[in-house]
């Protein structure tokens, strides 16, 4: 009786492998998604273990800083938001936002001065109204308090 128990446990394993797709336990798991994209204007390092001050943490370039202060205008309004410094350490120009759902070009409005910087926009997992992070890079190109909680516009680039 053992050996007809085991032939059948071992016919049943061996139909396994010709079983349709449908019916394996590895075609139930979905594929992983990429993680999007994001350009930066240019690369720009990685800030130094050692920093401490807002210099030594924005690593970006006058050239960057030029090239994403350069003024663009129009795009598609998203919203209003209340942006807190990002992680310092994070090189670039981004804003980490709940108004958009897919990674793209954006620039942001300091409506205090008037001035704007062009970023990358990185969906931000909250609630809306929840504020977004934005770049040591983006809130010093704007001149926004880098402690201070700024009401910013968002705008989506084509």
């Amino acid at each position: 009786m053992k050996r007809i128990l085991c032939l059948v446990a071992l016919s049943v394993l061996t139909g396994c492998a010709n079983a349709p797709e449908w019916l394996r336990p590895d075609a139930a798991k979905p594929e992983p998604e990429p993680e999007p994209v994001v350009a930066a204007p240019s690369e720009s390092l990685t800030p130094p273990v050692t920093a401490r001050t807002a210099e030594q943490f924005d690593t970006s370039s006058a050239e960057d800083k030029a090239a994403a202060a350069a003024p663009a205008a129009g795009g598609r309004a998203l919203g209003t938001t209340i942006a807190s410094l990002g992680a310092p350490g994070e090189p670039g120009f981004w804003l980490k936002t709940p108004l958009v759902t897919a990674a793209g070009p954006g620039r942001v409005v300091y409506p205090a001065n008037g001035k704007s910087v062009k970023v990358d926009l990185i969906p931000l997992d909250a609630e809306p109204g929840s504020g977004s992070r934005m770049s040591l890079a983006a809130l010093r190109v704007i001149e926004a308090p880098l402690t201070g909680l700024p009401e910013v516009q968002v705008f989506a680039l084509p």
